[in-house]
């Protein structure tokens, strides 16, 4: 049996590349940048009014003038109308390019508009006010997202803005969710009293849909002939597998068999683990990854988002620090092995996140899943808990 570093020292060997490919902007949303981000030209490109009101000669003010005829209105997107002398003003819009015989623009808020003339009634204008000028935010061919980046809303904005319709970034795998277990029924179907509805390929499902990735789905009665022709169809035509169920003692639990009839090379199987303890992971010969996790719909859960999400964006080239939590209230758990300890999680004023334990009756019980904020990870080397130690968690709910 390894120890749950162990498990994950081996899966993080495995990361892998799946290339790059286009997509549009509007589809980008939470893909991972692939290619650098340069202003194609300054930002702002012209020297920008950000308030409606007038543009004057600053001079004009500071000689003591006052009122100015109007000689034009100029709204966002037009073309410039030039002053002839500092007696005149020009009333423009929000967004507009600053006529470059002015250079200082004057609210709405501090003048009065009559018959034609603008007549300001402010002492307290500046040189250069209300402009944001060419190339102060960043210049040309600069720099503004390096490959690599979660695409965010913030960062669709930059791309439209340098006239990025379609963004290349990281391709995600090929990912095939299979079930196993004759007590499995499906969701729009009544159970007896001696079976249940698959659920936990959904919430595997809907754990990859977070991160993009709409992944296939079949269930596998249990049969090994069916078995082997389900797994060798997905392994044709996917990256990688995520099994849940068939990885334990049991008389029926025929995965290992045909992972070995498959040549599908385990590089570990059972982790030193509260919940998911059968945890079984490898690959075969054409480098496709086998996730076989347990049935009980906690382990898998919990499996998926401490090995399974950390190895997906290891391969994407996304970082992510550890998230840490002091625990609200003294904790003990035996035997020596890492617990995975369901906690709510609340932010303190003084900047601690406080994890509160949120036990359930068991691995099988995924309802309580809904009250929980994350699994706080307990070492195996310890046994009593401390109120105010801290551990790492492993976000599931925010």
């Amino acid at each position: 049996m390894i120890t749950v570093q162990g498990a994950e020292y081996i899966i993080q060997k495995e990361v892998r590349d799946y290339g790059d490919e286009l997509v549009l902007l509007e589809n980008a949303t939470g893909r991972v940048l692939a290619e650098d981000i340069t202003a194609d030209r300054d930002i702002p490109p012209y020297d920008r009014v950000t308030m409606d009101g007038i543009a004057i000669l600053y001079e004009a003010y500071a000689a003591g003038i006052r009122t100015f005829k109007i000689i034009g209105t100029q709204a966002a997107g037009e073309k410039a109308i030039e002053i002839s002398n500092r007696t005149e003003c020009v009333e423009i819009m929000t967004g507009a390019s600053l006529p470059a015989s002015t250079d200082t623009i004057v609210r709405y808020e501090d003048l009065e508009i009559e018959d034609g003339s603008a007549t300001i009634f402010s002492n307290d204008i500046k040189h250069g006010q209300n402009i944001h000028y060419s190339g102060t935010d960043k210049l040309k061919n600069t720099l503004l997202a390096e490959a690599g980046r979660l695409i965010t809303p913030a960062l669709i904005n930059t791309a439209a803005s340098v006239g990025k319709g379609q963004l290349k970034v990281k391709r995600l795998p090929r990912v095939c969710i299979l079930s196993s277990g004759n007590e499995l029924v499906p969701v729009d179907q009544e159970p007896s009293p001696f079976e249940v509805r698959r659920s936990n390929n959904y919430a595997i499902a809907s754990t990859l849909l977070q991160h993009r990735i709409q992944a296939s789905m079949y269930h596998i009665p249990d049969d090994k002939e069916l078995i082997h022709t389900a797994l060798a169809k997905c392994l044709k035509e996917n990256d990688v597998l995520i099994l849940t169920g068939g990885v334990s003692m049991g008389k029926f639990d025929y995965l290992p068999q045909v992972f070995d009839e498959l040549e599908i090379t385990q590089l570990f199987h059972k982790v030193r683990q509260r919940p998911g303890k059968p945890f079984w992971f490898g690959t075969d010969i054409d480098q496709k990854l086998v996730f076989a996790f347990p049935g009980n719909p906690v382990s898998a859960f919990m499996c998926m988002h401490r090995y399974f999400v950390p190895w997906l964006n290891a391969g994407l080239g996304l970082e992510q620090p550890p998230i840490y939590a002091v625990l609200a209230e003294d904790y003990s758990f035996r035997p020596e092995l890492t617990y995975f300890l369901q906690v709510k999680v609340e932010s303190q004023s003084d900047g601690r996140l406080l994890a509160t334990p949120h036990e359930g009756n068991g691995s099988g019980d995924f309802v309580n899943l809904l009250y929980a904020d994350a699994f706080m990870e307990l070492p195996e080397t310890e046994v009593n808990f401390k109120k105010g130690e801290a551990y790492r968690i492993w976000p599931f709910n925010r």
